[in-house]
């Protein structure tokens, strides 16, 4: 099926939450506004919804912005759900998360996507003593965001966003995990921090509000490993399994995809600087992880698009998420209308 197929058969085509919230089975994937930071980097709410909506998606995962009213009314109209991106709150100050989750309510979101470090933690922290003080200001925002979502009740997902490991974001949700407050699961990062793929989602699927939906390609590299989200296809992740992992643990959870379409990662995990923030990790984890890096090796070139125009690349884009959702709706049982 080529792309104008796809677009013109798609236009025709938490336990507690209100009824409302909860997706029909099988549930229509989702697009987080992340599938396309590169180049097109949508800002406007209402013209991504538009967008997702003409290519069949089943709802957004976006930041709200522009007319409130006319995007819920739209959404509405649509059939299509809105997951809200939101600031952690700084500290213990929760004006503006206060503010966001006020938008998001009045947009009639049913759940949130946040994050507690928005770069990579073995590039943003050059030693340990500053990983520990994030982790020590991480706390705070998350008992801060705890104490309002429970006034608002929206359920909020913290992105495990190549700064926790599996192990510490489970335990973070031991200890402030709520009904409103859990993990946006995020299939692809954690290869990055030296964690199994397959025991992340194992491990972080019983907490997860909102997700990722992403394959990954990887390859062994010089400093340690390259590493690429690819179509849903062509990847190393066992997406059958891993979607049914968060479908038993979580049922009402909905699936959004995040296919980032950009030049492959490095993971320099053969480098000194890299270990600074890993003080309780060992060489048995490096070993596993370019041992799988090694026997899960792409087969094709990991995509580039830095050689592409502008216009290329948001042609691409839109390309990649266009076969992502095809695939979603053929291979992983999603609703194609």
């Amino acid at each position: 099926m080529n792309r104008r197929s796809f677009l013109a058969l798609s236009s025709i085509a938490l336990p507690l939450m209100a009824e409302r919230q909860k997706p029909s089975s099988p549930s229509k994937l989702g697009i987080a506004t992340t599938s396309y930071m590169i180049a097109w980097r949508p800002k406007d709410t209402m013209e991504f919804l538009e967008h997702c909506h003409k290519l069949g998606a089943g709802g957004i995962q976006s930041a709200i912005n522009g007319d409130i009213p006319a995007i819920r009314k739209r959404a509405d109209e649509y059939g299509m759900y809105i997951e809200a991106m939101v600031p952690m709150p700084h500290g213990d100050e929760t004006a503006a998360f206060e503010r966001s989750l006020k938008d998001a309510q009045a947009v009639g979101a049913v759940a949130l996507r946040s994050a507690c470090l928005g770069t990579r933690r073995y590039e943003a922290f050059k030693s340990l003593d500053d990983w520990r003080a994030h982790v020590a200001e991480s706390h705070k925002s998350l008992a801060a965001a705890r104490a309002v979502l429970d006034k608002y009740k929206i359920p909020l997902g913290v992105e495990n966003h190549k700064d926790w490991t599996a192990d510490e974001l489970v335990s973070a949700m031991k200890q402030y995990g709520t009904e409103y407050l859990g993990v946006c699961l995020d299939f692809g990062n954690n290869l990055s921090l030296l964690d199994d793929p397959m025991d992340v989602i194992e491990k972080l699927a019983p907490f997860t509000i909102s997700t990722h939906l992403k394959n990954m390609g990887t390859r062994p590299d010089s400093d340690g490993l390259l590493l690429s989200e690819v179509l849903l296809g062509d990847g190393y992740l066992d997406l059958p399994r891993a979607i049914g992992l968060v479908r038993q643990a979580r049922p009402n959870t909905r699936f959004s995809l995040e296919m980032i379409s950009r030049d492959p990662l490095k993971v320099p995990c053969l480098a000194d600087e890299y270990w600074v923030t890993f003080p309780d990790r060992n060489g048995l984890y490096l070993a596993r992880s370019l041992r799988f890096a090694n026997e899960h090796a792409s087969t094709k070139p990991l995509p580039t698009v830095s050689q592409l125009s502008p216009e290329e690349q948001i042609e691409n884009e839109d390309d990649n998420v266009i076969a992502c959702l095809q695939y979603a709706n053929e291979k992983l049982g999603f609703a194609a209308s």
